[in-house]
């Protein structure tokens, strides 16, 4: 069941799901839509109470806001979470799939168990939130918008399962796009380094690393990311099966 929502009839405004809203890009991502007129839902599966406190904050926009405990890689817990969602706004017009793992470990390290682990996340998760929600995102000619990574495109040495998982997710949302059209479009936002604030980023010295690499010199920001989704989310709905990259240009 949903915390921090209105009550009430549903209203007209077009509803987004954010999966891992309540923290990093998922958090700006969320504000970001609600700033753009959305409802938004968020999805969490342990950051209960930063959930509560982004509802609060999208709730401040004007919009309505509710908060979804739901596990990505469980699909009993997926078909809940997006059937309470739906009879929360009554409709679903745009889903973000956001929630995510990201490891780092040599490839001749990497377990089994960390291997499935990381593809369960990262794209049997978006499979199953995307499967679950069609119907409503059909029904309202909607939008999904994966986010992927620039590992899903280039190869980086220590992060092999993630660059795979997210390489699948980007190959995923191409199909998507495919067998979800003509209703829905489906694209993916692929994030370069992506600069969180301090209090959950790693060292300023694998920073400056990166943006000294970086044509824009500088590293990307949650709101850089969370303006490439918005883009796919209100932009021409002509526009599927794309991959953007928002890295400065890192990966060129």
């Amino acid at each position: 069941m949903p915390f921090a929502s209105e009550a009430g009839a549903s209203s007209q405004r077009k509803v987004a799901i954010v999966t891992g809203g309540a923290r990093r890009l998922g958090r700006e991502i969320a504000l970001t839509l609600a700033r753009a007129g959305f409802d938004v839902a968020i999805t969490y599966r342990t950051s209960k109470d930063d959930a509560e406190e982004i509802t609060r904050a999208i709730r401040g926009f004007g919009v309505r806001s509710a908060a979804y405990a739901m596990d990505v890689r469980d699909e009993a817990s997926v078909y809940g979470a997006i059937a309470a969602i739906a009879e929360e706004f009554g409709r679903i017009d745009v889903l973000v799939n956001n929630a995510a793992v990201f490891e780092s470990v040599p490839l001749p390290e990497i377990t089994v168990e960390q291997w499935d682990a990381i593809f369960a996340a990262n794209t049997r998760g978006p499979f199953l939130v995307a499967r679950e929600a069609l119907p409503y995102l059909k029904a309202a000619h909607g939008r999904v918008v994966n986010i992927g990574s620039l590992g899903g495109s280039h190869a980086w040495a220590t992060h092999g399962h993630y660059c795979a998982s997210k390489a699948a997710l980007h190959m995923l949302t191409q199909v998507m796009a495919k067998a979800f059209a003509p209703e829905v479009s489906v694209n993916c936002v692929a994030p370069g380094y992506i600069e969180i604030p301090k209090s959950e980023s790693v060292a300023d010295r694998e920073a400056e690393h990166f943006s000294s690499k970086t044509p824009m010199r500088r590293n990307g920001s949650p709101e850089d990311v969370a303006e490439a989704v918005a883009f796919f989310a209100t932009g021409p709905r002509f526009i599927t099966g794309q991959i953007l990259i928002v890295d400065g240009g890192l990966g060129l």
